[in-house]
């Protein structure tokens, strides 16, 4: 099959950072030029900007589905590309971004490049960002510049020149980083997940604009009359400084090292305190709420369409393959627990703080509350929002063969009293007799599972609980002896990277020689059923079910901290983004096999979804929201194709639950 690769630089006064579908929905946005080379012929470049026409063979490539088109980050060239032929299908069109990610490299040209030591490095010359920002941004008018608010090619036509070369150049670079990448591809079932994805970003999610605004202005108000109080009670020209609260705080006898929202909370709990005292930390609190940063956020991502795009990244998450938000960040939405959230909403978009205060005693806390219901669908229709119950717990019991968790699961038992009874050999009842041990299964369930100890149990708050470290240790001990099926799988799962890691003798494909067969065969380091480990090209690889492949690039035997030989790769550092060599270990193995099952439990599921005729408009970690009329479907039906079971997972228990709605919320 031939290819086409493609790229292009184009120009929008609209900020990149909002989506794709934002920087093209200025009335402005222009497409400038685009490279292009067909397989392995040299690369030519239109301008686009200059008048050139785009040649009718790459027109006709375009239509044709028998010609792959290439991009890197091939939702910015469709989308884009869309506005010159708005019925351009996608269909044959493969990102050369996701094969990167998929091969758990990082999201950029540049950065892919590095990570393969490309001899292009074009990315060091800081003339590319200078020309990008020259010609693709708009400029600040000037004297000098004739009071211009946009640079043209003529301006600059030497500068122009080489802006082309870098386009060309482009197209060089993301041919060979494909050329490097092809051994091994993402499955055909990934690429339908991805057209799905960019279905999703293309239809964006609904956004109810009045109380986005409301909200606002509220939270406005709200922070100007709080100012004037502080600054009263303090005497502080400007109470919302660090320093000078810092310094007012200290003559009145606070010691805090930080004003962060967790010191502050810590120091409200100090039942000493002076009223005043109590009073400015309280207005601390509520002026440095972020909850509104979300609203503002769905205000610039709003497109005239009145909806928001582009608020997922396929195969953001590199170790898992999971999705990761983007622009307003669903992942991590306050929870709502009003019990009367049509009140509120309905109070906020009336948009006066005086009544809003008398309402509600905690207006940022209302304001926080409404986010999500700040998500709607389109006129006419209602939300089915369905969510995975305990996925993760369920897929590990189903992986690591534990049958008491998986009976649990059958009987539609509560996993954290299921657990606790298992660990302390007594009936555990929600609300019931010994109901006071389900939040220490709660806390082992949700720590445990992947080689944690008392540490990730204070992680999750269990030092809250008055527990002592001895007694934080007997949790853990006793937990993992109540599920010997866990620790065993992280042992085996251990061994078998091990394994193929320090398998060096292999030709460089990974593969050996079968005597009975005759055949080259990938050597294969099993773990468990359909999953296990192999090393090729330097990448440890971890097979899962599914038939998708997690990558650990130039896996080698280190040593870890405690003197023991332990996996070392390279990849992404998540608090710093930065390329790096890692570390990593059978609890932390499990954990992405275990998060990456259950992401492709969730990719099946909306792949069934689709197909059903249920529009997917958000997802948020197991949890989908479909935007459908009033006449289809129903949540019912919606839980049932989420739940079945492909070839893959068969014998995996699954269960979900949701509800149907007018907004998004925290059922």
């Amino acid at each position: 099959m031939s290819t086409l690769c493609i790229d292009i630089e184009t120009y929008s006064d609209a900020d990149i950072k909002l989506g794709v579908h934002k920087y093209v929905d200025s009335h402005n946005f222009r497409v400038l030029l685009l490279a292009y080379a067909f397989d392995s012929e040299p690369v030519e470049v239109v301008d686009l900007a200059r008048g050139e026409s785009i040649p009718e063979r790459v027109k006709a490539a375009l239509y044709n589905p028998a010609i792959t088109k290439t991009a890197f980050n091939a939702n910015f060239e469709i989308t884009c590309l869309r506005k010159l032929f708005s019925d351009l299908p996608d269909g044959s069109w493969e990102c050369d971004s996701v094969l990167a990610l998929y091969h758990a490299l990082p999201t950029s040209l540049d950065a892919v490049g590095k990570a393969l030591g490309l001899p292009q490095d074009k990315m060091k010359d800081a003339r590319g960002k200078r020309l990008i920002t020259y010609f693709c941004k708009p400029c600040r008018p000037t004297k000098k510049n004739g009071g211009r608010t946009r640079n043209l090619p003529d301006d600059a036509p030497e500068d122009w020149g080489i802006f082309k070369e870098y386009n060309r150049q482009d197209v060089v670079t993301e041919r060979e980083i494909r050329r490097r990448l092809l051994w091994l591809k993402p499955s055909e079932q990934e690429h339908r997940l991805w057209l799905v994805d960019r279905a999703i970003n293309d239809r964006g999610i609904g956004i109810d604009c009045k109380l986005v605004e409301s909200a606002i202005d509220l939270n406005t108000e709200m922070a100007q009359e709080l100012m004037v109080k502080a600054q009263e009670l303090t005497g502080l020209e400007n109470p919302n400084s660090i320093q000078q609260l810092q310094g007012w705080l200290r003559m009145n006898g606070v010691m805090l090292t930080g004003l962060t929202k967790v010191s502050v909370a810590e120091a409200l709990q100090d039942t000493s305190l002076h009223p005043v005292v109590r009073e400015v930390l309280r207005i601390r609190q509520a002026l440095g709420k972020t909850s509104i940063k979300k609203y503002e956020a769905m205000k610039k991502s709003i497109c005239r369409d009145g909806r928001a795009h582009d608020l997922f990244q396929f195969y953001g998450a590199a170790r898992t393959g999971r999705w990761a938000g983007r622009n307003i960040q669903l992942q991590n939405l306050p929870r709502n627990y009003l019990e009367d959230l049509d009140a509120a909403r309905e109070t906020v978009k009336e948009d006066d703080y005086g009544w809003m205060a008398t309402m509600y005693e905690n207006v940022p806390d209302v304001l926080s509350q409404l986010i999500r219901t700040a998500l709607v669908p389109r006129p006419g229709n209602r939300f089915i929002v369905a969510d995975f119950s305990a996925i993760e717990a369920r897929v590990i019991a189903w992986v690591a063969g534990e049958r008491w968790r998986k009976d649990a699961f059958a009987e539609g038992a509560d996993i954290y009293c299921a657990s606790a009874s298992q660990m302390f050999h007594v009936p555990v009842v929600k609300h019931g007799v010994n109901g006071h041990l389900r939040q220490r299964g709660k806390i082992a369930e949700l720590a445990l599972g992947y080689g944690g100890g008392i540490n990730a149990l204070k992680a999750m708050g269990a030092d809250k609980l008055g527990l002592s470290d001895a007694e934080l240790e007997d949790i853990v001990t006793k937990w993992r002896e109540a599920s010997p099926s866990i620790p065993r799988l992280w042992h085996k799962i251990e061994s078998a990277a091990m394994r193929a890691v320090r398998a060096t003798a292999l030709n460089d494909d990974g593969k050996v020689y079968r005597m009975d067969t005759g055949k080259r065969e990938l050597r294969k380091f099993p773990v468990t059923g359909n999953i296990y480990f192999a090393r090729v090209h330097g990448c440890l690889l971890l097979h899962l079910p599914s038939g998708r492949w997690l990558v650990y690039p130039k896996a080698r035997i280190g040593e870890n901290r405690f003197g023991r030989p332990s996996i070392i790769y390279e990849g992404l550092e998540q608090t710093t983004r930065r390329w790096g060599e890692l570390e990593t270990y059978g609890g932390k193995l499990t954990e992405n096999l275990i998060q990456g099952i259950a992401r492709d439990c969730l990719g099946a599921a909306m792949l069934r979804l689709e197909a059903a005729g249920y529009k997917i408009v958000a997802h948020i970690h197991d949890e989908v929201v479909l935007d459908v009329p009033q006449d289809f479907g129903s949540l019912a039906d919606a839980i049932r194709i989420m739940v079945q079971n492909e070839p893959w997972n068969q014998g995996l228990l699954m269960n979900a639950d949701g509800f149907e709605g007018a907004y998004y919320k925290k059922d």
